[in-house]
């Protein structure tokens, strides 16, 4: 998905994110819990929030289910890499990075060609058990 790099992005990207996963629920069986679901939209946000901030341009978005896992990458134009920073209560702000890291079962940030691809993968359920019907590859 092409996101345009403006303030409309961040709700659109959620709202894209819950419609892909909620037709992957109707079309195929894919479970999705509750919490799944709002990992996923949590996620999405804090990622196109950061593209958004610290890259002009365009943004794309790649959803793409694997078994109970869903797997979400940002790109954008600029390509220096993400840093997390060290853990700070009284930091106000700038911590999508570490939240991002905390609820994903994998993360990994690399530079492209042009800017860089960042990606987070997630359970969809709680128990991990959720898969597409034998029927709907």
């Amino acid at each position: 998905m092409a996101l345009e790099g403006d303030g409309t992005d961040i709700a659109l990207a959620r709202r894209l994110a819950a419609d892909f996963l909620t037709r992957g629920q109707a079309e195929h069986g894919l479970i999705v819990s509750p919490r799944g679901m709002d990992l996923t939209r949590l996620v999405v946000s804090e990622l196109v929030t950061n593209a958004r901030k610290y890259a002009p341009g365009p943004i794309l978005m790649d959803l793409r289910i694997d078994e109970d896992v869903i797997e979400v990458a940002v790109w954008d134009t600029d390509p220096a890499l993400p840093v997390a920073r060290a853990a700070d209560a009284g930091r106000v702000g700038q911590h999508g990075l570490e939240i991002v890291m905390a609820v994903a079962q994998g993360f990994e940030a690399r530079r492209e060609p042009v800017g860089k691809r960042i990606t987070a993968r997630l359970l969809l359920t709680d128990e991990g058990h959720g898969t597409l019907n034998a029927t709907h590859p």
